[in-house]
C-alpha cells in the first residue's frame, strides 16, 4: 500500500468483510498496538545504530502527546485493541511519557477492561520513574540488556552505563512492574557464550529471560544470517545446564516467544528464545505498529507505509482515520519473507521504527 501524502483516507477493498477490527486478508485481526514515542536513544547498540548516531527526526514530524493518546483512543475503542506497548528508541526520553500512560490506561475496552499497557525500555533512568511510570498505570515492561559484563556492555552500547541497567530492572521489580522481561540479543563472538550466566542471573532475581534472534534492521545493513546466533544454537546452550520443559505450543497463542519451563535447582523460572527469522510467527501475529512519525506499518518488514499524522493535522475525522488505519492492515502480507530471495531490507532502522 502507498504512503498517503494528503488527508483522504483510502477506499476500503470491496472484498473486506464488514468488521470493526484491524483484519487482514489472512484472518488476522491486531489486538496489539506497538507505539513509538522518539527515534532517539541514549545508547548506541551496534546492531541498531552506529556509533555516531542517527539523524535524528525533526520535532515538528514527531506526535504531540495528544496525538499519540487520539490515535491509541482509536485503536482501543474502535479496533479492539486489548495490548498498547509504548517502545522507541528510547521511550524514557520522553517528557510526556507519564501522562501518555495515564491516559491509556484510563481507556476501555468493549468489554470494560483497561488495555495492557506496557513499555519496552533500555532502562536508563528507570531507577527513579519506576514509581511514577506505575502509579501512572504501567502495567509491566520489558528492559534489554544482553551481556552482565561491563566490558562487553561498553563495546555492544558504546557507553559505561551497566549498573544503571541494572538498578532500573531491580526498581520496576519493587514498583510492582511484573513481569520484568530481560530481552537479550545474543552476538556471535562477542556475548553468546553468556546465554546460561544470563539465565542463572534472571532466575536469581525473578526476571523473565527472552532471548531474540539478530534482525536485519541495522541501519548499517550488515545484518547476515550465517553469523545471526540461532534459536537452536541458544537452546542447546541452555539445555547443556539447565532442565527445560517446553510449554505446550497450544498454549503460544500469538505471543513472539516460544517458552520453556527451567529450574537450575534452586531457583525456578521462564525462558523464552523468539525466533523471528529460523521460526517465524507470522501466521499468529497481532501487531499493528505506529511510528513516532504517525506512520502505520502492518509489519515490522514492511516496505511501505500509511501517513495518519497528515490526516490528523490536516483535521480528518475519527472516521477517515479508522478507515486508512483498516485498509493499511488489510493489506499486509502473510509474512515478513526473510528467507525470501527477493526480501527486502526495511528502510528504516528499528530505532525509527519501534520495537
Amino acid at each position: 500500500m502507498p504512503r498517503l501524502r494528503g488527508g483522504t483516507a483510502p477506499g476500503l477493498p470491496a472484498d473486506r468483510p464488514a468488521d470493526p477490527r484491524l483484519v487482514d486478508q489472512f484472518g488476522r485481526a491486531a489486538t496489539d498496538l506497538r507505539v513509538s514515542l522518539t527515534d532517539r536513544c541514549n545508547l548506541r547498540c551496534a546492531y541498531c545504530m552506529p556509533e555516531e548516531g542517527l539523524q535524528w527526526m525533526a520535532d515538528e514530524r514527531v506526535l504531540t502527546d495528544d496525538e499519540v493518546v487520539r490515535l491509541v483512543t482509536l485503536a482501543v475503542q474502535r479496533f479492539g485493541v486489548d495490548e498498547v506497548r509504548f517502545t522507541g528508541g528510547e521511550p524514557l526520553l520522553r517528557r510526556g511519557l507519564e501522562d501518555i500512560i495515564a491516559a491509556t490506561s484510563a481507556l476501555r475496552t468493549a468489554q470494560g477492561r483497561a488495555p495492557e499497557t506496557s513499555l519496552t525500555t533500555n532502562g536508563l533512568g528507570l531507577a527513579r520513574r519506576a514509581d511514577r511510570l506505575a502509579a501512572a498505570g504501567l502495567t509491566r515492561l520489558n528492559v534489554s540488556l544482553d551481556t552482565l559484563r561491563a566490558d562487553r556492555f561498553r563495546t555492544i552500547t558504546h557507553r559505561d552505563r551497566l549498573d544503571d541497567v541494572l538498578d532500573g530492572a531491580r526498581a520496576a521489580a519493587r514498583a510492582g512492574l511484573a513481569p520484568v522481561k530481560i530481552n537479550t540479543v545474543l552476538l556471535r563472538g562477542i556475548n553468546d557464550d553468556e546465554a546460561p550466566d544470563l539465565l542463572r542471573w534472571a532466575l536469581r532475581e525473578g526476571y523473565q529471560l527472552r532471548f531474540i534472534e539478530q534482525m536485519p534492521l541495522d541501519p548499517q545493513g550488515a545484518w547476515d544470517r550465517d553469523s545471526m546466533v540461532t534459536a537452536d544454537e541458544i537452546l542447546a546452550h541452555l539445555e547443556a545446564e539447565f532442565d527445560l520443559h517446553h510449554d505446550d505450543p497450544a498454549t503460544r497463542g500469538s505471543a513472539p516467544a516460544e517458552t520453556w519451563h527451567v529450574t537450575d535447582g534452586t531457583h525456578i523460572g521462564t525462558v523464552g528464545i523468539i525466533a523471528s527469522v529460523t521460526r517465524p510467527f507470522c501466521g499468529d501475529c497481532d501487531r499493528t505498529r505506529l511510528t513516532a512519525d504517525g506512520q502505520v506499518r502492518n509489519c515490522l518488514f514492511a516496505t511501505s507505509e500509511t501517513d495518519l499524522r497528515t490526516m490528523l493535522r490536516d483535521g480528518a475525522s475519527d472516521d477517515e482515520i479508522a478507515d486508512a488505519w483498516r485498509a493499511a492492515m488489510w493489506g499486509k502480507r502473510p509474512g515478513h519473507g526473510i528467507d525470501d530471495p527477493s526480501f527486502l531490507h526495511p528502510t528504516r532502522p528499528m530505532s525509527a521504527i519501534g520495537g
